[in-house]
């Protein structure tokens, strides 16, 4: 199986030699080393990789879950096995003030494929996408979720959904494109910082689940 994985990457020109490489590396030893910042760049590589069956994509994606959760990611979800995980993750998750990833993402105390940024907002790519365009706009402001939100936060909010179409219309999502805001337990939110997930790149289903 392994050995078939590399067969497949190295054939196929959508991704580079070096990411090829680094893949097949990653398939034959799960527990090597990698910088956060590459493993962001394998992984959405991996998605993007339609021609593979999805067993190999997730035998890809699989093979950087421990590493990624090690990098400090707490919304990392891979597989449809692992989004189960992700909802265990969030009805366990709770909401206080206390700093969280995304805080630590905007001070720049952590790395992320930050694509958009002023001074109310930024804009990354989710390190484990769920699309072939899957990125995240967040405020500034530590709202913890929309229930969080005030009359006074209007303009915010607004301007939150303004940059999810700059940025979506950057990233040439120009077929349409998902955007979600998970809240609370029941929404799936494992990160008590309001965020939006803007997905795009393939046909979306409906219902969402």
């Amino acid at each position: 199986m392994k050995s078939y994985v590399c067969d497949v990457v190295q054939g196929w020109n959508g991704i580079s030699l070096e990411v090829q490489q680094l893949i097949c590396r990653i398939v034959e030893c799960p527990d090597m080393f990698v910088e956060y910042s590459m493993l962001m760049t394998v992984t959405r590589a991996a998605s993007r990789i339609n021609i593979i069956p999805v067993a190999i994509k997730y035998l890809l994606t699989a093979s950087t879950t421990s590493r990624l959760l090690v990098a400090g990611s707490q919304n990392v979800c891979t597989s449809p096995v692992s989004c189960n995980d992700e909802v265990k993750k969030a009805q366990a998750a709770t909401k206080s003030r206390e700093p969280t990833i995304f805080s630590k993402i905007i001070d720049k105390s952590i790395p992320a494929d930050i694509i958009y940024e002023d001074n109310e907002c930024l804009a990354f790519r989710d390190v484990s996408p769920q699309a072939p365009v899957h990125f995240l706009v967040i405020p500034r402001k530590p709202l913890t979720g929309i229930d969080d939100a005030v009359d006074t936060d209007e303009k915010l909010l607004g301007h939150l959904l303004l940059v999810a179409k700059k940025v979506a219309e950057q990233e040439k999502l120009e077929k349409g494109y998902r955007i979600v805001i998970n809240n609370g337990p029941d929404g799936s939110q494992s990160v008590y910082h309001l965020h939006l997930h803007i997905m795009g790149g393939r046909q979306m289903e409906w219902p969402p689940g």
